[in-house]
């Protein structure tokens, strides 16, 4: 691979416009004075998301709140470039927020970051920028970009600050996304984010971290989907993985595979949910071992580096975002008669077809919902969601 990275890469007489996702914090606040300070003309933009229904004290704090705003207008001015907000509500409402509820509802666990950006920020948010003549648009995220001389694709890197990376979130991009998508700050470790930020006087230099979702701000989903889906309590069976009754649970999107607690069954020893079988509308308990997989299917895919894969590769495969790489061996399987897996409906990633990928050694609690992205070495090959935990045998 011989990569050309680096975002003052564009050609001179290219428009140099660029629209910026600024969400009140550091990250964000950084890249769009990077971009200014290399020529570009740059707007800044904060995306409200959240719905009216959520109190004004919910949303005080954290990510796309009401303070966010106020903040990122402050660095706007500080930085001395326009600044709007843009009302995404109804779209993020039926986009991510909708689609959460769902995908718990079916016993799926979903991420809704993913959902995010690849519906929202590289979707609607691009959309915008067109609308306005920008050529590109920026978030704050700790990832790179660049174009491989040999192929000419557009390929999606690791950011250099390993602890802080967020490809992991970003393997639905597209060629056009990647092509029209700026990461300022993935070339640089937070402590020096921190240190630019400082460095300018901007206010949000040493601002926390959010870390909830972000139309969660209490981090407590359960209550969010008793309130916002209340047909979500549909009580049923706990069984083993015999299929003896154990208890009654009160709806099995209240449950997670991996989960111990608030189990409400007594065992002489520990317990964890290792299955959610929503034909039955049961949840499925066993022992540690029953939560090791020797591997899963994953549907939905997108394949960064070429447009779909045709033969078996190795790679290192994570199941979550804080769950370091594993070795594992991804095969493509044969698409079902008429199945159709693009982007349309609640589709995550842009290929048809569905791999097996099979692990060098067993990982524990994968998860129906979650995604699984693949990585040689810095480059992100692609990801896909995982519909079926493969069981390790005993």
């Amino acid at each position: 691979m011989m990569c050309a990275e680096g975002f003052e890469a564009a050609p001179a007489c290219a428009p140099r416009r660029v629209l910026v996702a600024m969400s009140g914090g550091v990250d964000s606040s950084v890249a769009a004075a990077l971009l200014k300070e290399r020529g570009f003309e740059v707007i800044g933009a904060t995306m409200q998301v959240w719905p009216r229904a959520f109190s004004t004290r919910e949303r005080e704090g954290g990510c796309c709140s009401i303070a966010a705003v106020e903040d990122a207008r402050r660095v706007a001015s500080t930085l001395g470039i326009p600044y709007y907000v843009l009302n995404f509500e109804e779209r993020f409402e039926e986009e991510v927020i909708s689609y959460f509820a769902r995908e718990y509802v079916s016993g799926r666990t979903p991420n809704p970051c993913v959902r995010c950006n690849q519906r929202i920020k590289f979707g609607h948010l691009l959309h915008k920028a067109k609308e306005i003549g920008a050529s590109f648009i920026a978030t704050g995220h700790y990832a790179r970009i660049c174009r491989d001389r040999e192929t000419g694709r557009h390929l999606l890197l690791t950011g250099k600050d390993a602890r802080k990376d967020q490809t992991y979130v970003l393997y639905s991009m597209t060629q056009d996304e990647l092509a029209q998508t700026l990461f300022p700050v993935g070339a640089f470790r937070k402590d020096e984010v921190r240190r630019i930020a400082a460095s300018l006087g901007l206010p949000v230099a040493e601002k926390r971290e959010s870390q909830e979702i972000c139309f969660i701000p209490d981090d407590d989903y359960r209550r969010f989907l008793r309130e916002y889906m209340p047909e979500a309590r549909d009580p049923g069976p706990i069984l083993d993985v015999e299929g003896k009754v154990l208890g009654e649970h009160e709806g099995i999107a209240f449950y997670t595979i991996g989960q111990r607690r608030g189990l409400g069954i007594a065992s002489a020893e520990p317990l964890y949910v290792v299955d959610i079988d929503p034909a039955r509308n049961a949840v499925i308990v066993g022992r540690q071992r029953d939560l090791m997989a020797e591997g899963l299917i994953a549907s939905e895919l997108n394949w960064i580096p070429f447009d779909r894969l045709e033969q078996p590769i190795e790679v290192e495969a994570k199941i979550r975002y804080r769950t370091p790489a594993v070795l594992a061996t991804v095969t493509p399987l044969a698409a079902r008669p008429g199945e159709d897996r693009t982007r349309g409906g609640d589709s995550i990633g842009s290929g048809p077809g569905e791999v097996e990928v099979r692990f060098s050694t067993p990982q524990r609690a994968v998860t129906p919902g979650q995604s699984v992205v693949f990585y040689d070495g810095e480059v992100v090959v692609g990801g896909g969601i995982i519909s079926k935990s493969l069981r390790n045998r005993h």
